[in-house]
């Protein structure tokens, strides 16, 4: 077996490669069929969904990567005991690599059902098999696979389609038409008008046109349609810390389990540079990767996605003791559920300045993750907000930006801000720390800040040449899709559960049975990343409760 990897996983060849042992493969049999290929048959086509992780028993098989002009690069040539698959094959989603035989091939074929089975059954096996996956994974976005997006860099739709799809793990490439000769030949081959930019070219060969993400998705084969037949056990809406761990647990529990998110898995915390005070990781971890665990734990356990797919009613039917609910989607499909679990969170809270609008997307910024960090690198920059969400981002952003200046409404940031962060903070040179003062104006033109100017505490005025700024100045829940359902909210919006939802109100449970809320948009919840993740555990009890209390009288009857 030969390999050809990026430089962040080259040292970890072996693990990302793997040789199975003649009794580990006896062991995995069980789980897939043996199927015969011939030299220059296709194992995996790129943008085709394959037939899951493939066990090759002889033969060599030859892994390539394609570029945007069609040539294929060699990743790894794979033998007897050698096996195929990377993260999408989890999922049953389109692979992201070629796979040809070379010589004639028998292999053993487990499909992506059989695999999640396997990856449970045999626990160490599995692990190995898990660990592999996810390195691929990595090996595809730092050597760049996936969809080739054509834009300026700093434009707010570019950038718009690089954090859709770096928050959701999936590696492309980005290519500038003013420095990158590859983008100017791609825009002369498709004959783009450079007004129509960005473009994204998908492995598919499909070309898209400043796509919506959810248009991107279902290209790129991320979400696909919806099976309005099936029942789920329960049903999570919103994929941040609370319903990614409810997801996890509940499918680890046997329920049918699927998760709904209009932008990504990870939520706000998906997007954090760096949690420190995360039980577990004492050195720290990024949000993203934090979640990225998840997400793929959730999957091993059987867990569905449909991201992004963004719920906008919900109803319900039957009576109390075979009561159902329908969610319905704003692309006009329904999901059919027995329970739904609300964990949508919250959504930023914008600046009262009149032409704000005009500078969001591009240098208006809600969260800081590497692709701002790049943006405003070497340059000024002014963040507001003085809470946890707010102090990480500001010792993110000190390590890239030349200057940071952190405006604060009020008088002392410790009072909303973590000790561990506000001390750091304070030591940190280029960054200014403005307590009582506010933005007072914007301006700039085609999209791109110039100046910003803010209220100091003496009075005055102060103007500053500042392309970026970062709003982290709290947020309201994310409840409007619940306005008709008669779910109980409180004055600020957020859900209502246990007592304060009514006397017979289970934990967790909202005002309408079967209906629960965790996380940060559950009124009186703790917004914490641990808190979250405590409470889409403690909600899956809540549901076993419920499911088998709704189910106790249709089996009475049965016994009749």
């Amino acid at each position: 077996m030969t390999s050809n990897v990026g430089s962040l996983t080259a040292n970890r060849r072996e693990q990302m490669f793997p040789h199975l042992e003649t009794y580990e493969i006896e062991r995995v049999r069980r789980f897939g069929d043996i199927k015969s290929f011939g030299a220059g048959d296709a194992l995996a086509q790129v943008g085709k969904v394959g037939a899951g992780v493939i066990i090759v028993l002889s033969g060599s098989v030859d892994v390539t990567q394609r570029d945007m002009k069609g040539r294929d690069t060699p990743i790894v040539t794979h033998g007897p005991g050698s096996f195929m698959g990377e993260l999408a094959q989890l999922s049953g989603r389109p692979s992201l690599v070629d796979a040809v035989a070379t010589t004639t091939v028998e292999a053993l074929v487990i499909a992506p059902s059989k695999l999640r089975a396997l990856l449970i059954a045999e626990a160490e096996l599995g692990e190995r098999i898990m660990r592999a996956l996810i390195l691929r994974r990595v090996g595809l976005l730092e050597t760049g696979a996936g969809p080739v997006i054509v834009g300026r860099a700093g434009n707010s739709d570019v950038i718009r389609l690089q954090n859709f799809l770096s928050r959701n793990g999936h590696p492309h490439v980005d290519l500038d038409p003013e420095n990158d000769p590859e983008a100017r030949c791609l825009i002369e081959r498709f004959h783009v008008d450079p007004s129509s930019l960005p473009i994204v070219l998908c492995p598919s060969g499909d070309l898209l046109q400043n796509p919506t993400e959810l248009k991107l998705a279902r290209c790129l084969g991320l979400v696909g349609p919806l099976d309005e037949n099936r029942l789920y056990d329960v049903t999570i809406v919103g994929a941040g810390p609370a319903g990614m761990a409810a997801a996890v647990y509940a499918a680890s529990e046997g329920l049918s389990v699927l998760i709904l998110d209009c932008r990504s898995f990870g939520g706000q915390a998906g997007a954090s540079s760096r949690i420190e005070n995360y039980l577990g990781f004492p050195t720290g971890i990024t949000g993203m990767a934090l979640m990225a665990r998840a997400f793929n734990q959730a999957q091993k356990f059987g867990a569905e996605f449909a991201i992004p797919s963004e719920v906008v009613g919900l109803e319900t039917h039957g009576s109390d003791s075979t009561t159902s609910f329908t969610l319905r989607l704003a692309d006009g499909q329904y999901v059919r559920t027995r329970t739904v679990v609300v964990a949508t969170g919250v959504r930023y809270r914008r600046l009262g300045v009149e032409n704000l609008h005009d500078f969001e997307g591009s240098s208006v910024h809600y969260w800081a993750s590497p692709i701002e960090g790049k943006l405003c690198s070497q340059q000024e920059v002014v963040l507001v907000g003085a809470g946890n969400s707010a102090g990480q981002a500001i010792v993110y952003l000190a390590g890239r930006a030349k200057k940071v200046w952190l405006l604060a409404r009020g008088g002392d940031i410790s009072l909303s801000m973590s000790q561990y962060l506000v001390d750091r903070i304070k030591g940190l040179p280029n960054v200014d720390i403005l307590t009582n003062s506010e933005i007072t104006r914007l301006e700039g033109n085609d999209g791109i800040l110039e100046t910003i100017a803010w209220r100091s505490p003496s009075g005055d005025e102060v103007c500053r040449s500042v392309r970026h700024l970062f709003l982290f100045i709290g947020a309201d829940p994310e409840t409007g899709w619940l306005a008709e359902t008669g779910v109980k909210l409180d004055p600020k919006g957020f859900v209502l559960t246990g007592i304060g939802a009514g006397e017979d109100c289970a934990s967790l449970e909202t005002s309408i049975p079967g209906i629960f809320a965790i996380g940060d948009v559950r009124a009186g919840s703790i917004k914490r990343v641990a808190a979250g993740v405590g409470e889409g555990a403690q909600v899956v009890a809540a549901l076993h409760t419920y499911l088998s209390s709704a189910t106790a009288p249709l089996q009475a009857a049965a016994t009749v």
